[in-house]
């Protein structure tokens, strides 16, 4: 049986969920106030750089927030950034108790929200559903704590684990629901990443390609209410055709191709002159672009979350250098065969069982025929 607490933080946290998408590189948050038993304000951090939730919550809940209880996923800020700080605006509302999912380990936060609204008399509750709340931003975390982005694998097989038949035909082997997923997942990430062998195989656009539907005086329009992630090419020496879809696109984020000092210097200029950023980072003991420097500077950019798509190769090296945090594996009701047609992964892989990746956390959902395996590691 749910207590009122936790029925209130819920509610938070389907609230927070709601920027997905939208907020990074802040984390979602959700708010919510409740006076007597009744909620008086609800609210969620809805893109970077507009009000925090507790803002939103207690701006809709005006007086009635005087003496109430506030339900947040995430400890208020205490500092000043691109908004004011969350806990003065708590304070200055008259809320005599704040429950909090979890502590925020920004280190300019830091445990340093909840001690200011404590010192300032008010109850503080620190832990209810933080597991959850924890698993929402599990990007943002994961960011804040190590520097390196959040690593989602993604990738469509047959039942036997091909990607393509031993002709190459790939497209399509799942169905539209599995297809529609996927794409749902590029809104939710900062940045897609794929090697140069995929673009010369596909030309893929790597957008976000959904339209929500809206009705508007009887007729049905569709409207963008999506975004694109930033769209990552490794390419160690440079042989995309400086004709590839992905370098013409009509969208506001960009693309960054990744290379070795090895590059030739006019390709390098070409790219830059279509608009293209070219990342020149260190080569491994293979040549080609070592990946936990090319992490390193995309947390420096800023790059939370990043969805790796393929191919076979770039999935492998990933899984190689324990770099995949979580995955996406849509298998379709097909059985391809043929030893010589690609699998999910190439790389090195493993010579013992002993040391294979575990995933844990593991799901299962239909997608239409298709179904979708998921986890963590």
């Amino acid at each position: 049986m749910l207590t009122s607490d936790t029925y209130y933080m819920r509610l938070a946290l389907r609230l927070a969920a709601k920027g997905t998408g939208w907020v990074s590189p802040n984390p979602m948050v959700g708010a919510v106030v409740v006076q007597e038993g009744q909620i008086v304000g609800r609210g969620y951090h809805r893109a970077y750089g507009r009000p925090h939730a507790e803002v939103e919550a207690l701006k809709q809940a005006g007086a009635a927030a005087r003496g109430a209880d506030l339900y947040v996923t995430l400890e208020p800020c205490n500092h000043q950034g691109r908004t004011p700080p969350c806990t003065q605006a708590v304070l200055n509302a008259g809320i005599r108790r704040v429950v909090i999912a979890t502590q925020d380990p920004n280190p300019r936060v830091n445990g340093g929200g909840a001690e200011f609204l404590q010192n300032q008399g008010l109850q503080v509750e620190i832990g209810l559903l933080a597991a959850e709340a924890r698993r929402l931003n599990a990007a943002w975390f994961h960011w804040v704590e190590t520097g390196f982005p959040f690593v989602i694998a993604k990738a469509a097989c047959s039942l036997d684990g091909k990607i393509a038949t031993v002709t190459g035909e790939s497209q399509w082997l799942t169905g539209e629901k599995a297809r529609s997923f996927g794409h749902q997942l590029r809104h939710q990430v900062d940045a897609i990443l794929v090697g140069v062998g995929t673009v010369i195989a596909d030309d893929p656009q790597l957008t976000m390609r959904l339209r929500k539907r809206t009705t508007e005086n009887r007729k049905t329009k569709t409207e963008n209410r999506f975004k694109d992630p930033i769209r990552i090419v490794l390419d160690s020496r440079l042989r995309l055709s400086l004709d590839a879809r992905l370098l013409h696109l009509d969208s506001p984020a960009p693309t960054w191709v990744v290379c070795t000092p090895a590059a030739p210097r006019d390709q390098i200029k070409a790219l830059k002159d279509l608009g293209a950023d070219v990342l020149v980072m260190p080569a491994d003991a293979n040549g080609i672009v070592a990946l936990h420097p090319l992490m390193e500077e995309l947390g420096e950019r800023r790059v939370q979350s990043l969805l790796v798509e393929g191919g076979a190769e770039t999935l492998g090296s990933f899984f190689d250098q324990r770099l995949v945090d979580q995955f996406y594996f849509f298998y379709a009701p097909k059985i391809l065969g043929g030893k010589t047609a690609p699998g999910i992964l190439a790389g090195a892989g493993v010579k013992h069982l002993g040391n294979a990746l575990q995933a844990k956390e593991m799901s299962v959902k239909k997608l239409g025929p298709d179904l979708l395996v998921s986890g963590y590691f």
